[in-house]
């Protein structure tokens, strides 16, 4: 069994089985052939692994720590003078960072399932926001736009020690935190049991085939925070957000429903992820 991080990997030590079941292994997205030994003999894979912004990050700060990174000083120097060329930039590093990996790095996972000759089936997970960008959006929106989305990105209910960039814009708008969530403007929500459920379902139903859809329900951001500010009212959450100008989209989850799959609503989807905030100590608000 491969030991690495051990604080990220802690979690999945604790899992019902995994002490006779769970094996763990070291892979890189970007190195060719580095998942073949972990699929050789395996009948079904799920890829569910892509680069993210981290939880804090600032696309300013992003540019700075990529150029030093990456030993650019000159692109550092030309970021601090010519502060207009900072859409192009992170643009850049978005490429580099986010784009490049995901495509790449899931290429070479399919081409790792390939040398399989035991492989009957891959489950590939990927960003709601694959369908729902447009050439008409703003860039910000555009950068996952790429690959082909088969889920929607899940909003987690049981997370690990260290947050998700979405878990962790969740807590902060629990705890009255309204910079970031504020620019989310209309969004889907699912529950990440759902999501798991939907991964086995579609790996074990033989007819199932293209692209599936997991999303329970999307809302505009003030629509959000009415609900969760009356759920929670001990919770410091704003009553109501500025309604920005942003495009109208739906899910169309037909497809996946008509396997017989049923969503669990958001209410269950907020309870269970207040619930688990709390029992790890990122959220120490007591709940109504």
């Amino acid at each position: 069994m491969w030991v690495g991080n051990e604080k990220k990997l802690a979690h999945l030590r604790k899992l019902e089985g995994a002490k006779e079941r769970l094996q763990l292994v070291k892979a890189n997205l970007m190195e060719m052939g580095s998942f073949d030994d972990a699929i050789f003999g395996c009948q079904g894979v799920f890829h569910t692994a892509s680069p993210v912004l981290g939880p804090s990050s600032d696309p300013k700060a992003c540019v700075l720590q990529h150029c030093m990174r990456t030993k650019h000083c000159n692109m550092v120097l030309l970021y601090l003078k010519i502060n207009r060329c900072l859409m192009v930039f992170i643009l850049l590093v978005l490429q580099a960072e986010i784009l490049e990996p995901a495509v790449e790095g899931t290429l070479n996972v399919l081409r790792s399932c390939e040398k399989n000759p035991f492989l009957k089936r891959v489950v590939l997970t990927s960003s709601s926001s694959t369908v729902r960008a447009r050439d008409d959006f703003d860039p910000s929106y555009l950068w996952t736009s790429h690959l082909g989305a088969l889920w929607n990105s899940a909003r987690d209910s049981s997370l690990p020690p260290e947050l998700c960039s979405t878990a962790s814009d969740v807590l902060g708008l629990l705890k009255g935190e309204t910079g970031k969530f504020q620019w989310h403007g209309r969004m889907g929500y699912v529950h990440i049991d759902d999501v798991a459920l939907c991964h086995i379902l579609v790996y074990e139903q033989e007819s199932a085939h293209g692209r599936y859809l997991c999303n329970s329900t999307v809302l505009e951001v003030h629509e959000l925070v009415s609900f969760l500010s009356a759920r929670y009212p001990s919770l410091p959450i704003p009553e109501r957000f500025e309604q920005l100008n942003m495009p109208y989209y739906d899910f169309n989850t037909s497809k996946l429903k008509s396997l017989g799959f049923k969503f669990k609503p958001i209410q269950k989807m907020f309870d269970d992820c207040v619930a688990s905030l709390m029992e790890q100590g990122h959220l120490t608000v007591a709940v109504d």
